[in-house]
């Protein structure tokens, strides 16, 4: 076992995690600029429309991402728990089935790019306006499904062995590259909303030839074998598992997307939608800091989960809480000061401004709680609790969010579109504090206590 994972069970917890955070939060703010800085591109170069148009397409993309989610996350929970046990075969064995069903998720996303595309973005509430924006920035992303999957999956992987460093380095290579692209795609070779999505491709494209040079030149921990490509229903069956959770939460992403578009449509128009676009890259931009933080958590939480050591679990715990929780009040005072500047660097239209900030005030009201929801479900995935992780991963976006945009906007207009999600926050924070308290004795065992199950439970 390399020493990039042995570090999980022996480094002082604060080094450690501040060792595998940085990194990861780095990664995703890289990440997070890039989005947003396509969605600039985008709407100083082809318009609202445009923007729209990827706000349509985008929630198609995202179900093509939750199933790589499902396979990454679960995957690396088992294989963060199977190092911490010593079992380093069985953990290679994870490994080769996790990139059995990335090819598996390739060719379907490379065949539904000619076959339910079309009918799919109409679903979906592509007006006939906005359609041919949505078909030109998704085609070129389905195509290229085989390099979204395995980056996105293999980053997980990576993390789960410990080598966050690395793993940040794959979230920077593609989004670097991604910003480099975009102007020469968009402007210079004048491919508009389709330029965006190319760039995107190559850049994904050029980070999975880096990670399979790294899994190929034996610089991880785990090894390409042949006979563990082989299928496993055992193997794969723990691994969807554990990942659901996260194969739910992206999905249930969509469609609360999906909702809040057709939503926005019936009480407002294509320009509302255009806002949401743009406010949605926002928030994505605000959440990656503490989703950094949880990622830098859960192998740290699955390695001494599987080694029996309970004091580190509860050390990381407590850390990682009080981590995000200090991000989410800073969240919460930049988008009540800074509206409008955030606002005004995506467009100079005044409207687009206006209508965007009092979007963003409303939406971002509670934004202090939503630490907590986004650690509280990720810790359960990192201890293989496939239920309680399920539940919460589809506590705010499903049991509550969705719901009330779909009920607010008839008392309220489109303003009730925004008022969900300050509600769906405080509902989701109080359910992850009922889950947390429920399993305080779990999460705070001493070292000298037995473990509380002889492996993780998979219900309440």
């Amino acid at each position: 076992m390399k020493e990039q994972s042995q570090r999980l069970g022996t480094q002082p917890i604060p080094k450690l995690l501040a060792n595998l955070s940085i990194p990861a939060m780095i990664g995703m703010f890289v990440m997070a600029l890039y989005n947003v800085v396509d969605t600039l591109f985008i709407a100083r170069g082809v318009g609202i429309l445009g923007v729209s148009g990827v706000s349509i397409g985008f929630p198609v993309m995202m179900i093509m991402m939750a199933v790589a989610a499902a396979v990454g996350i679960g995957g690396a929970s088992v294989i963060s728990r199977r190092l911490g046990e010593s079992k380093p075969e069985e953990a290679n064995q994870v490994f080769g089935n996790v990139l059995f069903t990335i090819l598996i998720i390739s060719v379907f996303g490379f065949i539904s790019a000619f076959t339910i595309m079309e009918p799919l973005l109409k679903l979906f509430g592509a007006t006939e306006n906005i359609l041919p924006y949505a078909k030109d920035y998704l085609f070129p992303i389905l195509l290229g499904t085989l390099f979204f999957s395995f980056a996105f999956t293999t980053n997980n992987i990576i993390r789960s062995e410990g080598n966050s460093r690395f793993a940040m380095i794959t979230m920077i290579i593609p989004a670097v590259l991604n910003i480099i692209l975009d102007p020469i795609f968009i402007f210079g070779l004048d491919m508009g909303v389709k330029g965006a999505s190319v760039a995107t491709v190559i850049s994904q494209g050029t980070v999975s030839v880096v990670v399979l040079y790294y899994f190929l030149s034996g610089k991880s921990s785990l090894k390409i074998k042949v006979p563990f490509l082989r299928p496993h229903l055992k193997v794969l069956k723990e691994v969807i598992t554990i990942g659901m959770p996260a194969f739910i939460r992206q999905v249930s992403g969509s469609g609360m997307m999906i909702a809040i578009n057709f939503m926005l449509i019936k009480f407002g128009g294509e320009f509302e939608v255009g806002v949401f676009g743009i406010v949605q890259k926002l928030a994505m931009f605000t959440i990656m800091p503490m989703i950094g933080v949880l990622q830098g958590m859960q192998p740290i939480i699955g390695y001494n989960y599987g080694a029996n050591n309970y004091d580190r679990l509860k050390e990381t715990i407590l850390l990682g809480m009080k981590i995000v929780t200090i991000i989410s009040f800073g969240i919460f005072a930049i988008m009540m000061i800074f509206p409008e500047a955030l606002m005004h660097i995506f467009t100079g239209d005044t409207s687009t401004i206006e209508t965007g900030a009092y979007a963003i005030r409303i939406m971002f009201a509670l934004a202090m709680l939503i630490g907590v929801q986004v650690v509280s479900g990720g810790l359960y995935q990192a201890l293989g609790m496939a239920k309680p992780a399920m539940i919460l991963s589809m506590a705010r976006q499903v049991l509550f969010l969705i719901p009330l945009v779909l009920i607010l906007p008839y008392f309220f207009g489109v303003s009730g579109v925004w008022l969900a999600f300050p509600l769906a926050d405080l509902l989701a924070f109080l359910l992850s504090i009922i889950f947390l308290y429920k399993d305080r004795d779990l999460f705070f065992k001493s070292k000298n206590e037995t473990p509380p199950y002889e492996t993780a439970p998979t219900s309440l």
